[in-house]
Parts: structure tokens; C-alpha cells; sequence
């Protein structure tokens, strides 16, 4: 469950701007401040089934972009491959290794 509330934060900041404002409001109150369904119901007067399906609805549409546009797969490839030079670099590694590792860096679009 952990491991896909990060994901679902880490999407929603991404494209978050490509959200209605009430898509927003949900995603923030659920996965932001950890308010539950019911809380979120009772604070926006609809029922909590609701905010269910607007939550649902904004994560298929949070996957949907990353499917189009790879935003989160870029960042995490990324965030590997310059843990990776940093570890190259901390352990004196051949500079060729740190050329390639650079190449490939530089090569994510």
C-alpha cells in the first residue's frame, strides 16, 4: 500500500496541472493529508462513494498521462543512474565508466 501511495504522490506531482481543480482537492485531502473517504464526503457534502470514483477516475487519469508522457519513468531512471555515477565516482572507478553512465544520463528523453 506504501509503495503505491508514493507512486501515486509522485505521479500527482507531476502532472498535477493537468487536473481540475476538484480532482486536486481529493487527491490532496486523501493521499496528502490522509483524510478518508468519509472525512472528505462530510467536508465536501457528496457521498462517499463520490470521492471514490473522482479518486479512481484521477488515478486512471495519473496513469494514463505517465503511459503518454513517461515523466515519472524519466525521473527514476535518472535518480539510478546518478546514484550510480556518484558510487563510480566515490569508489575512483575508470573514467570510461563514468563517460558511458554520463552517455546514458544524458540520453533519457
Amino acid at each position: 500500500m506504501l509503495e503505491k501511495t508514493t507512486k501515486i504522490n509522485m505521479l500527482y506531482d507531476f502532472y498535477h496541472e493537468l487536473l481540475t481543480n476538484k480532482q486536486k482537492e481529493y487527491m490532496e485531502l486523501y493521499y496528502r493529508e490522509d483524510y478518508s473517504l468519509g472525512e472528505i464526503s462530510n467536508l465536501r457534502d457528496v457521498s462517499r462513494q463520490a470521492v471514490y470514483d473522482n479518486i479512481k477516475r484521477t488515478e486512471q487519469l495519473l496513469h494514463s498521462y505517465e503511459e503518454k508522457l513517461h515523466l515519472y519513468e524519466k525521473f527514476m531512471k535518472r535518480n539510478q543512474l546518478l546514484t550510480t555515477l556518484q558510487q563510480l565516482i566515490i569508489n575512483g572507478s575508470d573514467t570510461t565508466e563514468i563517460v558511458k553512465v554520463m552517455d546514458k544520463l544524458q540520453k533519457i528523453d
